[in-house]
């Protein structure tokens, strides 16, 4: 995945109401259940049928490495549907989302104006249009790429321009060398 998808997961993530499957055997047990049988479970895990029924008896309890990470993100994908839809309506709608980063920021501007990129270390919350935007692309597979376009531009207008109180003749905000980055709803 990428920095700006993993950080909006993770944003999501905390409104969760109960905490995720730890085990393999219990992780396993509710793919199982999601996806309604062992065949479509190996199949996405890429593992036998027999190695799936296995963990679900608990007769194998520690996967290879990349199994776990597999694991781990099948089910963090998959765990309590509507409560992250809950979250995402309500940051899309209300709330907004807030951004927490630090990275090499400059802007397109007329001349006479210093326009030269710096790091900046920038905490804004941005408002519900751009936090549906961000949620929408990221929900159609858009790239990191794509998410940092819509971040800059929701940086341009609230940061740079202070929601059209100030610097009317920005055109373009880079937005590069992402060093942190953090969302929160």
């Amino acid at each position: 995945m990428s920095m700006f998808a993993d950080g909006l997961d993770a944003a999501v993530q905390k409104a969760f109401t109960r905490p995720a499957p730890k085990t393999a055997p219990a992780q396993m047990r509710y793919l199982v259940r999601q996806l309604k049988g062992t065949r479509a479970v190996a199949r996405l895990l890429r593992v036998s049928q027999r190695t799936v029924e296995r963990y679900v008896k608990d007769q194998i309890k520690k996967p290879r490495p990349d199994l776990a990470a597999r694991l781990e993100r099948e089910v963090r994908r998959r765990w309590q549907p509507q409560i992250r839809a809950k979250a995402k309506a309500k940051a899309a709608t209300t709330d907004g989302i807030v951004i927490d980063t630090r990275a090499r920021m400059g802007y397109t501007a007329p001349i006479g104006s210093t326009d030269q990129d710096r790091i900046r270390h920038l905490t804004v919350a941005l408002p519900p249009p751009y936090a549906a935007r961000l949620f929408e692309a990221q929900e159609q597979g858009a790239g990191d790429d794509r998410l940092r376009e819509i971040t800059a531009e929701a940086l341009k207008e609230v940061y740079f321009q202070d929601n059209g109180r100030r610097a009317g003749s920005l055109e373009d905000v880079r937005f590069t060398d992402v060093e942190h980055l953090e969302f929160d709803l």
